[in-house]
């Protein structure tokens, strides 16, 4: 039977039947096909943070099925979809164990394995320097071990991942209006919206394009990790000398300090989740509305980024993880264009 650690009072029983209720219901919208349904393109007129109780388990789990695992030969058991939820007893489910050697190896930013002597993780909850709290609320321990909220991925473990349960990371949008020679903003022709663009690195692992993020170190501020990302991802921040960062830094400043929106909190579709691990993130947007700011930052990829630039937004753009739908939340946002096809008018 899982178990809910630290101890269960009602309040907590209740908020992981709502949580229950929630897959249930996501489950039976998977099964009749509703998992993308016209609604769902409403979405962000709903549910502005947290698009966890608004789509299918499909939606979530299709990247966090796939094989083989990153950076290995490993091969997930399958999955099929009618028995991705926790609530569709599976008895014959097998799942592959499978964690890296890279985190076996006990380097600072992992977690112990389960049962090694003297580790007792504080599960949903703050556990000393380390955030083990979900942004989705509680998740159930099972055998010592966190389970995943979505449902199976077909592999247990930790995988890549440094954390059992979630692993926070944040990634900063940092967003400016495409101009032409002139200074002029350019509008889409067809749909006669502004088109938007984003500062998007190439990631050196999977090749892919993604929004310039990383993990949260223990007892950061998710503030200081968006700009310490960026930094170091698209401005090559490391490899500067004392005097070249100060200067980025003051460059900076206006554009982290000013207005900004949260675009997503919550639980990522990651090709690393694992049964037992997964990755959780805040993305925030950083608009640079006249284009100053960003006109005199050199981009440079830097760290874990092969290659880095300002990219046109539009739906057809193919990123890392969830990473698109997060760009497809700030053109919403911000009047930008991002289909030619404009779907269903989105009820008030």
């Amino acid at each position: 039977v899982p178990m809910l650690l630290p101890g269960g009072s009602l309040g907590r029983a209740v908020a992981v039947l709502s949580l229950s209720v929630v897959l249930s219901a996501r489950g039976a919208a998977r099964r009749y096909g509703l998992a993308r349904s016209s609604s769902a393109n409403c979405w962000s007129h709903l549910h502005p943070v947290n698009m966890f109780n608004s789509y299918s388990a499909k939606f979530y789990h299709s990247k966090a099925l796939t094989s083989p695992y990153p950076g290995s030969h490993t091969e997930r058991s399958h999955v099929p979809d009618d028995k991705v939820d926790w609530l569709t007893e599976w008895e014959d489910y097998n799942p592959v164990e499978y964690t890296a050697k890279s985190v076996l190896s006990g380097p600072s930013w992992a977690d112990p394995q389960i049962n090694d002597k003297g580790f007792f993780p504080k599960f949903n909850e703050r556990d000393g320097e380390v955030e083990r709290k979900s942004l989705n609320g509680l998740y159930m321990v099972e055998n010592g071990r966190p389970r995943n909220p979505v449902g199976r991925t077909g592999l247990t473990g930790r995988g890549l991942l440094g954390r059992w349960g979630p692993n926070h990371a944040a990634d900063p949008v940092v967003t400016r209006w495409k101009r032409d020679a002139s200074g002029n903003k350019v509008a889409h022709p067809v749909t006669g919206k502004n088109i938007l663009q984003f500062v998007a690195i190439k990631r050196r692992d999977c090749g892919e394009w993604a929004i310039p993020g990383g993990m949260v170190d223990p007892g950061e501020k998710i503030s200081a990790t968006l700009r310490r990302e960026f930094q170091e991802e698209a401005l090559n921040s490391l490899d500067k000398s004392p005097e070249e960062k100060a200067k980025l830094e003051k460059q900076l400043h206006n554009l982290f300090s000013q207005d900004h929106f949260v675009v997503y909190r919550g639980y990522v579709d990651d090709p690393r989740n694992t049964d037992n691990a997964w990755m959780e993130t805040e993305a925030v947007n950083y608009h640079d509305e006249t284009g100053e700011t960003m006109d005199n930052l050199p981009l440079e990829a830097g760290d874990d980024a092969g290659a880095v630039k300002w990219v046109d937004i539009s739906e057809k753009l193919e990123l890392y993880a969830s990473h698109s739908y997060f760009i497809k939340l700030v053109t919403e946002k911000r009047g930008a264009h991002w289909s030619e096809d404009p779907g269903p008018e989105c009820p008030e």
